[in-house]
Parts: structure tokens; sequence; C-alpha cells
């Protein structure tokens, strides 16, 4: 089991964002941190976008048309929602915040965008950055993958660029040289020692 701040029920869990470029490896590290310590909370988005091969409804995400997504967004569903490369994300609040209250470190992967609104919406979360080992790697990535059209290889480059660019705004990098490595760092940084001490 995770080692938390516990009181008597009083434990206030670390919610951490990460976020990253495309194709700098999230899903792996996941898994891989998943395999590490299963007792970490990791919220499932919601997005319009067409399930990847491979892909479980209900696992990596869950997939909803954009009339549904319209529909949570007005009803206040979502803590974060945002649109990238044409298609819309969305982390559900309440799992996310009942996780924190029952004291388990709670885990987001979204967008930039989303990333900056958690910030604003929960300005205790710690924002972890997924950085490639160089920018040269990410794009061997990108194109290697085969799956998409070049014109969006090219678009999510471009916004790769962007996501990189904002770095600073970011409390943490973590660079996935390694996954097994990474998700290691990932994991300190999620249950380690807090700065305001017991």
């Amino acid at each position: 089991m995770i080692g938390t701040e516990t009181g008597t029920g009083s434990a206030r869990s670390r919610l951490t964002v990460l976020s990253g470029p495309s194709g700098v490896g999230k899903s792996s590290v996941l898994a891989e941190l998943r395999r590490q310590q299963p007792d970490i909370y990791f919220s499932v988005s919601v997005t319009t976008r067409k399930p990847r091969p491979g892909e479980v409804d209900g696992v990596h995400y869950d997939f909803v048309d954009h009339e549904k997504f319209q529909q949570m967004v007005e009803a206040g569903e979502f803590l974060e929602h945002a649109e990238f490369a044409g298609n819309h994300y969305g982390t559900p609040r309440r799992p996310v915040e009942e996780a924190l209250a029952a004291g388990r470190p709670a885990l987001l992967e979204i967008e930039l965008q989303g990333a900056r609104q958690v910030r604003v919406a929960m300005p205790d979360a710690r924002l972890v950055m997924l950085a490639p080992p160089s920018w040269e790697h990410l794009v061997d990535r990108l194109t290697g993958r085969g799956t998409e059209h070049p014109d969006v290889v090219e678009r999510r480059l471009a916004i790769a660029r962007e996501e990189l660019a904002a770095e600073k705004e970011f409390d943490e990098v973590v660079v996935n040289a390694d996954v097994q490595s990474a998700a290691s760092d990932l994991l300190s940084l999620m249950v380690g020692p807090r700065n305001s001490g017991d």
C-alpha cells in the first residue's frame, strides 16, 4: 500500500497532473507506473476521439460522441476540458474528488490546456511534464507510428513545440529516456515527502 499522511481519516492526498507532447510515451510510462504501484487512482479521461488499435473503452478513455460530451460540459461534470487536434477531452470531476477524499494519490494525464485549468481549479496540484530525450527522438516517434496522415503528424509536431515551450509552467520535468526509470521518477514525485511536513 502507498504511504500517505494519515491521521484519523484526515489524510490529504496529492493530485499529480502529467502532461507532455504526443508521442513522448505517456501511455507506456503510465502502464509501467500501474505495475509499480496499483494503488494510485488513475483518472480515465472522456474523449470524442476515435479509439486507436488496442485501446479499450473505459480503460484508456471513455469514448463518447460530441453531443454527449457537450451535455457533460453543460452539466459541470468536468474538472477540466479542452480541445486538442480537433477532438475534445475532459476529466470527470467526481471520481477524482472521491479518490482524493479517500486518501489515494491521484494522477491525471491531460493536455497542456487542461493542465492549466487544473492549476486554477486545484492550486495544490503538482504539474509534471513528461519530456522526450531530444526533439529528434520525438519526431522519430511521431513519424514512425504510421497510423496518422502526414498533415496530422505535422500538426502534432507544431503543438508539441508549443507544449515543450511551456515547460516553465510545470513544477517538475521527467525525461522519458527509459520507461521504467521514468515511471519510478514519477512515482517518487507522487508519493515522496511533501514540503509541508507531517
